[in-house]
């Protein structure tokens, strides 16, 4: 491996969505920098930062029906029996919810947990709360996946937070997802939740620190084989 391919291996792609923020930063740090020269470098580590918040790496996601596989980095706030929001159309029995809490500097890019059909998505406007705050799951301006599985319905919801103003989803429905796809984008921290079909088990602990389309929130049945992966 010569250096260029050790580099390129690297160096962690950034988003599309997030070129233009990193060129604003950019920008800006020039013009701070002609006002007084140690702006620049103020602005230049805020750049780097910005595109480092926009990164999307490549994952490996094991590939098994029977797993649900976390839609985000970051920190697993909340795992319990709740009520979907009504706009699911999951009816109003408790299921198994799992959060992924996303702060600003956890990657950001939203992959789907388990492999299927998109039936629906809806979005709705809300506040801008605390994501961490239970309340925030039915306050907060959120965008919500329906994806028809193997083992039923599951529910993913985009949530933003206190930071974050805008949700981004460019999938469809109808699309067909694969688990680890990337179906969107939350910009500057927000949070995830995950509400399951009857039958899973959570397999993570409050507090553990989650992979986007790497760790294994939950699973459907037991005594399985090996389980293989493939990048996305």
């Amino acid at each position: 491996m010569n250096l260029f391919d050790t580099i390129r291996r690297t160096i962690v792609p950034v988003h599309k969505e997030g070129y233009p923020f990193v060129i604003a930063f950019f920008v800006v740090s020039l013009i701070l920098g002609w006002i007084w020269e140690p702006l620049f470098w103020v602005g230049l580590v805020l750049t780097l930062w910005c595109a480092y918040f926009f990164r999307d790496p490549e994952r490996v996601t094991p590939q098994d029906e029977d797993l649900v596989i976390s839609p985000a980095d970051g920190r697993v706030s909340s795992i319990g029996m709740y009520s979907p929001p009504a706009e699911l159309g999951l009816g109003a029995e408790p299921r198994l919810r799992i959060t992924v809490f996303m702060n600003v500097f956890n990657c950001h890019v939203n992959r789907a947990p388990m492999r299927g059909r998109i039936r629906e998505i809806v979005y709705r406007e809300g506040e801008f709360l605390n994501a961490e705050l239970d309340k925030a799951s039915d306050d907060n301006e959120r965008n919500s996946l329906i994806i028809e599985t193997k083992h039923g319905d599951l529910g993913v919801v985009q949530i933003a937070g206190l930071v974050a103003r805008r949700i981004l989803c460019w999938s469809t429905p109808g699309e067909n997802l694969e688990a680890g796809e990337r179906f969107g984008l939350i910009r500057f921290g927000s949070r995830l939740d995950v509400f399951l079909p009857e039958g899973a088990v959570a397999r993570v602990s409050l507090g553990q620190t989650a992979i986007a389309g790497e760790t294994v929130l939950a699973e459907f049945g037991s005594g399985r084989g090996p389980v293989v992966s493939r990048r996305t």
